[in-house]
């Protein structure tokens, strides 16, 4: 049997979706409550504000800074918003979280802000593998957001899909 090769996934229609695509760009900096505990336990008020005053905020230019202790400490609210207040003027963006959680919130947001008009009717793969560790709450999301208008979402590669969502005809 003679003739062109045919590359049947090219013709299949199907339209691979990579949540890569949607992944945090900024370089994501953790401020780490921990560092600034009275005896690794405690947030003292006086001495928190005076550590506060003396940091240098330049180093948080520009960047996604997650706030978050890693320490086991009860932390007061006040104390997020603080050091919250210090980042506003120079940070990027700034989120609750440990470097998961940011990427994961980031990620989220980014999914939410497509177009899902531009997959109506469309046959979706969502790329399951690549080079990027992507959060379950992305594929949550992304399966959120194309389920009212997709055809069909799939997980996985075009050569080998997992189907997760068929349009009733």
């Amino acid at each position: 049997m003679e003739g062109p090769i045919i590359n049947k996934v090219a013709e299949s229609g199907l339209v691979t979706l990579d949540l890569e695509d949607y992944y945090p760009k900024n370089e994501i900096v953790i401020f780490d409550l921990k560092d600034h505990l009275f005896m690794g336990m405690i947030i003292k008020e006086k001495e928190f504000r005076e550590a506060l005053k003396g940091l240098d905020w330049e180093i948080y230019r520009d960047k996604v800074i997650g706030i978050t202790c890693s320490a086991d400490a009860i932390i007061p609210m006040w104390a997020n918003m603080l050091v919250a207040s210090y980042l506003q003027p120079v940070a990027k963006e700034i989120v609750f979280g440990n470097k998961k959680e940011v990427v994961a919130s980031i990620l989220v947001r980014n999914i939410s802000a497509i177009n899902s008009s531009e997959f109506a009717d469309k046959r979706i793969v969502v790329k399951g593998c690549g080079e990027i560790e992507i959060p379950e709450a992305a594929y949550v999301a992304i399966t959120q957001k194309l389920l009212p208008t997709a055809k069909s979402i799939m997980y996985g590669e075009a050569c080998s899909t997992v189907p997760i969502y068929k349009k009733p005809k």
